[in-house]
This record gives C-alpha cells, sequence and structure tokens, in this order.
C-alpha cells in the first residue's frame, strides 16, 4: 500500500509538466471543437462517428417556455452544452407513474417540469459552462446498459477514456457510475476508475474518486480487475478516428458501449483530467515521449503501435502491489476430497457466479456419494418450478438434507431457466499453488466443458486476467 501511495505521488506530481507537454499539440480551434458539444457531436455524426441521439436543444428563456414537455421520452440526459467536468448534467431514468410533469432519476428522487425549467435556466445563464458565458441545454438519448455491465454500475451507464496522442491509445480507463455519483461515470462526484490494458482490453487496478485504491464494488464481492471489455478494438479505432477529426493532437475520448448501437462518443476532451494515471498505476509523461516521434500514417498501425509499447505490463506489478496472484479464466485445479483423495482438473473461474460449484459425479469421485444420493433422492438434480420450491420451502425440506454429515448447507439458485435446489459440501481447492477451503454446491454440469465452476467467494486470493492462458 505504501507503494501504491508512493507512485500516486510521483503521478499527481508531473501533472504540470505534462500539461505543459501536452499544451502545446492542442490548437484553440480543435479546444473550441471540443469544448462545444453540439458541435462536436455534428461533425463526429458526420464523419460517420456513432454518437447519442439529439432530441432537443434551448437556446433562450423564449425556447425553454415554449417547449412542449411531453416530446420528451421516458429517459434522456440533460446536459449543458459547454460544460466541464460532468457539472450541470442531469440524467432522468423514468416517468413517474400516473404524472405527466415528474419523472424519476438515478437517486429515485423525483424531478418536476418546474425543476428542469430551473436547471435550464442555470444552463443557460452560464452556471457550468467553462467561461462562465451563457451557454445552450440540450437533451439526448439516454443509452441503455450493456448486460455485461449491470452489476458493475449504479444506474448510469459506465464509460470508456481513451487517451490519444500522436494516433496512439496511450492509456485507457473504464469509469463506473456508484450511488454517490449519482449515477454519473465521474471520478470528481465520486464514481469509480478502473485501469485498463491497452493490449488487450482487461480492466486492473482501481481507484474510488480520485485516489482510494479499491479491489471491489464497494459493499459487494464483485472484483474490479479482469473484466473483459467487448468491442476493444472498436472502442480504440473510434478514439483514434476522433483525434483525426477533432484535430487535437493531445485528446481524451469517453465512449459508452450502447447495448444497441454498440461503442459510442459520448464527449472529446481537450483537457482531461490526469487521474486516470492513478487508475493504471503509471505516468503519462514517458508514454508521451515514446508515441511522440512515431510516424504514424493509418488509425491500424496507431492502435498496434499502442497495443505493442503500452500493452501487457501490468501482471507483474499487480501481483506486486496486490500481494495476490493472476490466474486465467480457466485453471488447472486440484480437488482434495474425503480421506485425502485428490483428483486434478481444468475449472472454469468466473467472477460472475457466486459460489462454486460442482458437477455430481466429480463429487461422487471425491467420496461425497450418499450426499448426492440423498439430492438425487429428492428429486433435485433438476430445473423446479416456482411452485415445487414454494411447497419445499414451507416443507424446511433443507433441514432433512443437512442432516447428513456431508452436507454443509443447501442454496437455493434461480438463472433465467429457472431455480434450483443445491446441497453444499466442503473440499479443499488448489489454484497455483494456493489452497482454499470452499463451500461447493453440486450441481448436473454434464454436457458443460467444465466440471467445476469457480465463483468468485473463493477468489479473494487472485485477481483475474481473461486473456492469460492456464
Amino acid at each position: 500500500m505504501f507503494e501504491f501511495f508512493k507512485l500516486s505521488r510521483q503521478i499527481l506530481g508531473m501533472n504540470a509538466r505534462n500539461l505543459d507537454y501536452i499544451r502545446p499539440f492542442n490548437r484553440a480551434r480543435a479546444k473550441k471543437l471540443a469544448d462545444n458539444k453540439l458541435l462536436s457531436k455534428k461533425i463526429l455524426a458526420k464523419n460517420e462517428i456513432s454518437v447519442p441521439k439529439l432530441i432537443a436543444k434551448i437556446r433562450t428563456v423564449e425556447e425553454l417556455e415554449n417547449f412542449d414537455w411531453q416530446t420528451l421520452p421516458e429517459g434522456f440526459a440533460l446536459k449543458p452544452n459547454r460544460g466541464f467536468g460532468g457539472e450541470g448534467i442531469l440524467v432522468v431514468y423514468g416517468k413517474k407513474k400516473n404524472r405527466t410533469d415528474a419523472w424519476i432519476k438515478a437517486d429515485r428522487s423525483i424531478i418536476t417540469t418546474e425543476d428542469l425549467k430551473a436547471h435550464i435556466r442555470n444552463i443557460l445563464d452560464g452556471s457550468f459552462s467553462l467561461s462562465g458565458t451563457p451557454d445552450i441545454a440540450f437533451f439526448e438519448e439516454r443509452l441503455q446498459l450493456l448486460k455485461l455491465f449491470k452489476p458493475y454500475s449504479y444506474k448510469g451507464i459506465p464509460d470508456i477514456r481513451v487517451i490519444v496522442f500522436n494516433k496512439v491509445p496511450l492509456m485507457a480507463m473504464l469509469r463506473l457510475p456508484t450511488k454517490s455519483s449519482e449515477g454519473k461515470a465521474n471520478l470528481q462526484q465520486g464514481a469509480i476508475g478502473v485501469g485498463i490494458d491497452i493490449a488487450t482490453g482487461t480492466t486492473t487496478t482501481a481507484v474510488l474518486g480520485k485516489n482510494r485504491i479499491i479491489e471491489y464494488i464497494p459493499g459487494t464481492r464483485l472484483l474490479l480487475s479482469g473484466i473483459k471489455l467487448p468491442y476493444w478494438n472498436d472502442v480504440l479505432k473510434l478514439a483514434v478516428r476522433a483525434q483525426e477529426i477533432s484535430g487535437l493532437g493531445f485528446l481524451g475520448a469517453d465512449i459508452a458501449i450502447d447495448k444497441i448501437n454498440g461503442p459510442t462518443i459520448i464527449e472529446l476532451n481537450a483537457r482531461p483530467g490526469l487521474s486516470i494515471q492513478v487508475a493504471n498505476l503509471s505516468g503519462l509523461k514517458e508514454r508521451l515521449k515514446k508515441a511522440a516521434g512515431i510516424k504514424i500514417k493509418t488509425v491500424e498501425k496507431g492502435i498496434r503501435v499502442g497495443k505493442d509499447l503500452f500493452g501487457g505490463e501490468i501482471e507483474e506489478e499487480l501481483e506486486e502491489i496486490s500481494g495476490k496472484k493472476v490466474i486465467g479464466t480457466v485453471e488447472k485445479v486440484k480437488l482434495i476430497g474425503k480421506d485425502g483423495k485428490e483428483i486434478e482438473t481444468e475449472a472454469r473461474i468466473d467472477t460472475g457466479a457466486g459460489i462454486s460449484a460442482i458437477d455430481k459425479n466429480l463429487a461422487k469421485e471425491l467420496g461425497f456419494g450418499e450426499a448426492v444420493k440423498i439430492w438425487e433422492d429428492f428429486h433435485l438434480d433438476r430445473v423446479l418450478t416456482e411452485e415445487e420450491i414454494k411447497t419445499l420451502s414451507q416443507n424446511e425440506i433443507w433441514k432433512e438434507l443437512e442432516k447428513h454429515p456431508d452436507i454443509v448447507g443447501v442454496a437455493k439458485t434461480f438463472s433465467s431457466h429457472g431455480a434450483t435446489y443445491r446441497i453444499e459440501i466442503r473440499l479443499s481447492i488448489i489454484i497455483d499453488n494456493q489452497e482454499i477451503t470452499s463451500k461447493l454446491s453440486i450441481a448436473n454440469r454434464e454436457g458443460l466443458t467444465y466440471s467445476i465452476l469457480v465463483g468468485r467467494r473463493d477468489l479473494r486470493k487472485f485477481l483475474i486476467d481473461v486473456n492469460k492462458a492456464n
């Protein structure tokens, strides 16, 4: 932990020099484009870059008074055209039932038409603009949350900030909205920033706010490392293309992955915050120097250079800082059952699963045949209906199951296919020379590639790299 704070001070100490290094590459005209959200979106869209759909804009008090509020969809984002640092952005998630003049925000509070009018007046007055000059308010579509991010994001849409210089992606960070950030992906307001390996698009270390290093989503056991981001090449391509189009020599591109449209540019930044360095445990200055002298003719070459220069450097640093082993999504494991019975096999490593699971036949081989038979005798080795689950619960069937000394727990598991009643047994799992005493639920995994799945409850000693070979 001391090393982390030491590195944080070094990174933050470099910020002024980084800005001196960066400023000459961002000309005034290009910065004006980035600062004008409506103009930058228009130009990006003209160049066939995906941006959120514009719903409406309000430029004057007169337009505000004449605005038809019934034209707004149930969910939308209200933004100042020249806002900075996420200030002035208001996100609405649904319409209040039985009311035509009220919507619901991320914190479940109600916002009325009068509240929206007051907020827009502040935008028009320039309360959130960079220079405090009069501004324009606009409504745009609220992007749809990708299923992958649902457990990690509070209400809002996560985004990915990519720093690009000389057509080379230097550094990237996943920003996750939290309750304290009110559903906004902004670190200054309390969001989570997670470093990303440029080569693979896999998350690494995470910070809460500006500099508090964390491993899990607060209040959960969801690991923040090892998340494989989809569309990674497309994300990098969008970022580099945005730099080409904008004319900014140094650019921070904020990109969201929409459920429908895929990677979509939310915003361009001529002055991106430098907390991205803390999330990546690395400074920008050396990366800027490496990329500065290279002749890059195409977007594809810039991406290859970025991956080669700045990707895949983090595994040893992660292990040293966290004291945890980096493992892949498939690992060879040794299982130690009753009477010292040992079996080696391959296991699926899955941080999306809460508890570990073992196939009933493998459990039998490890000496738990009696427990499996009891489970089968109750006809629980299948998907159950809601009525069956209700009957079993009313009859307190788990008390009967737990009478056997090998059964240490009974768990109801729900999925899109239905519900199952699983018994849990205790055995030891050895992963990468680390021994874990685990409670595993017995399941019918026949037909699945791996007879054992290791869930996040047993992965506290590890960081997960989805691209690491077992």
